[in-house]
């Protein structure tokens, strides 16, 4: 017994922990509540029965929590061996609004982006990971045609910095330099060397860090340089979002054919950004607003604001 001095000065007694025990020196089971619900199940039905399910190498069902671009949200549980289409379509009830599916991303702040062209894939252990992806949490979020891939990376990435415990270097240095090459692309500043390196970057982190968090941090990095590639190079070579997400790289212009001149976006803008032109027509002389890009705060309240869809952002 290790005896310690309590807060009077008097000796405490606290009994040591070995290290082969668990919590109080108690046996001690830590694993997913999921993990745990399956046991009873097994135990009152038996493993046959659960096996059964799912695939040779992935039995039973799994539980995902599903979100994003889909009708029907919530957790939803499937046999192991379900396509992905199954899910978003025939459970989730598909993308809304007549959008188009992108991508689906699996596994958490840490899975990888599965896009439209695995969209039959029969979601397992084995072929979440063929694909850059993983089963994680369970998490499946669905983005459309209107996501950004490049900001969708960045988006998971920050979670991942701000969880970092900070214990080793790769992880914790590293996953901020990746941030900042994100950082870098998504202003319209990065270059072709910058997307190499922050590809190299991610493979050093995934191969040094001490644990599964910064092993796994760089998927959602790695799985959009993999299948959306096209869509860095844009933000990098032409200056461009082409789902129109990152604000750095966005321009609202006026169709002066649409525009009747009403005035209700110059009244909205906070920025005093639009003015009125005059501007000759076949025959006649016509009126329209203007934005002058150098005072754009790009909000997009003139776009909101207009009834007559006479704004586009570029």
């Amino acid at each position: 017994m290790t005896s310690i001095e309590g807060n009077r000065g008097e000796p405490r007694v606290r009994p040591p922990f070995p290290a082969n025990k668990g919590l109080f020196g108690k046996p001690t089971v830590l694993n997913n509540v999921e993990t745990y619900a399956n046991i009873a199940q097994i135990i009152l039905k038996g493993a046959d029965w659960f096996k059964s399910m799912g695939t040779e190498k992935s039995s039973g069902t799994k539980v995902f929590a599903l979100g994003g671009k889909i009708v029907n949200t919530g957790l939803v549980e499937i046999p192991m061996g379900t396509t992905l289409r199954e899910v978003i379509e025939d459970i989730g009830g598909g993308v809304p609004n007549g959008k188009k599916f992108k991508a689906a991303q699996t596994g958490g702040p840490s899975g990888g982006c599965i896009p439209a062209e695995h969209f039959d894939i029969p979601i397992d252990y084995d072929n979440l990971i063929s694909i850059g992806s993983m089963m994680g949490s369970g998490g499946m979020i669905v983005m459309d045609e209107d996501n950004c891939m490049v900001d969708i990376a960045k988006f998971f990435l920050t979670f991942t910095v701000d969880e970092s415990c900070g214990k080793c270097t790769p992880c914790r240095i590293g996953n901020k330099r990746l941030l900042e090459y994100l950082d870098k692309i998504t202003s319209g500043k990065a270059t072709l060397q910058d997307l190499d390196d922050m590809e190299k970057l991610c493979y050093y982190i995934k191969d040094n860090s001490l644990c599964g968090l910064g092993q796994t941090a760089p998927n959602p990095v790695l799985s959009t340089l993999r299948y959306f590639r096209d869509e860095y190079i844009a933000h990098i070579v032409d200056k461009k979002c082409p789902a129109g997400v990152c604000k750095s790289l966005l321009q609202y212009k006026i169709v002066k054919d649409s525009c009747i001149g009403c005035g209700m976006c110059q009244r909205q803008c906070p920025a005093n950004a639009i003015s009125r032109t005059d501007y000759i027509a076949p025959g006649k002389k016509l009126a329209a607003m203007e934005i002058d890009p150098a005072k754009c705060v790009k909000c997009g309240a003139c776009m909101s604001t207009c009834k007559f869809k006479a704004i586009i952002k570029e």
